[in-house]
């Protein structure tokens, strides 16, 4: 069994449903994390991914994560044989089964998509699965859409339905410069957007620096300790470290973790 404070801040170089398994009960605030989903990229090395290998690790995420905790799962499907595979939505449906809340279902939309599948329109999103053990502890809604009428005055009085039934006037209100941001958020994907760090594009799939930041400023607070299973080119690290979080990756190949090491040794705590 893992000491918790013994790996704090580091990368373990190990499969994740084993290294999993050494962890203690409950010991994790926040994961943010993407899957080897389906085979939509090649993976130097040999990775073990399917539906029961999903439920192992699903099952030790619940184990590790502590209540009130958020899991980020970011998904997509591939077609196949003219049909898409709806990978994700058997897991969502799998998570929901052993125990966690489907807190919300976000869109990351990609400003760059590639090319389409044959006599199907652009694939350009993916699933951001939101899921709490319990209700989450942290929420931080993020209020960055900009509103049109900022500054102005809503048009009508604003009333309030009582308990019996009566309408009280609540008076008019001023729109905000910026509103709550919808459940659809987009993000320019494209090398040299999704991270300044060249090196990371040593990985097949990265995704955005942006997208882990408001999933960490959302469901976590300072020092909470931040866990990618998946760990890839160290991203959720990364910012997780920017935002004086602690972090725990998990990487099975090792060309992966160097890449992860040597974008944290140059990240800027700032």
């Amino acid at each position: 069994m893992y000491n918790i404070e013994e790996i704090k801040n580091t990368i373990i170089n190990d499969n994740s449903e084993d290294s999993l398994r050494k962890f203690p009960k409950e010991c994790i605030d926040i994961v943010v994390t993407s899957p080897p989903y389906d085979d939509l990229r090649d993976y130097t090395g040999k990775i073990t991914w399917d539906f029961d290998v999903f439920k192992k690790i699903a099952k030790q995420l619940y184990r590790v994560i502590k209540e009130g905790g958020v899991v980020v799962w970011v998904v997509g499907d591939k077609t196949e044989d003219g049909a898409k595979s709806l990978t994700s939505f058997r897991q969502a449906l799998h998570f929901q089964e052993i125990g966690f809340n489907m807190f919300d279902v976000i869109i990351y939309e990609k400003a760059g998509s590639g090319p389409p599948h044959p006599n199907r329109y652009f694939n350009s999103f993916e699933y951001m699965f939101v899921l709490s053990k319990g209700k989450p502890k942290t929420i931080n809604i993020l209020k960055d859409k900009p509103n049109k009428w900022a500054g102005v005055s809503t048009y009508s009085e604003i009333t309030r339905r009582e308990k019996n039934g009566t309408l009280t006037k609540k008076g008019k209100k001023i729109v905000n410069e910026f509103g709550v941001r919808t459940n659809i958020w987009k993000y320019i994907n494209g090398k040299g957007f999704s991270t300044k760090d060249m090196i990371a594009y040593e990985h097949p799939a990265i995704f955005p620096e942006k997208l882990v930041e408001d999933h960490l400023v959302s469901w976590s607070s300072e020092g909470d300790l931040v866990l990618d299973p998946f760990g890839g080119s160290g991203t959720t690290a990364k910012i997780a470290r920017q935002l004086h979080r602690d972090y725990i990756l998990i990487e099975a190949i090792p060309e992966y973790c160097e890449i992860a090491q040597k974008r944290l040794e140059g990240a800027n705590d700032d």
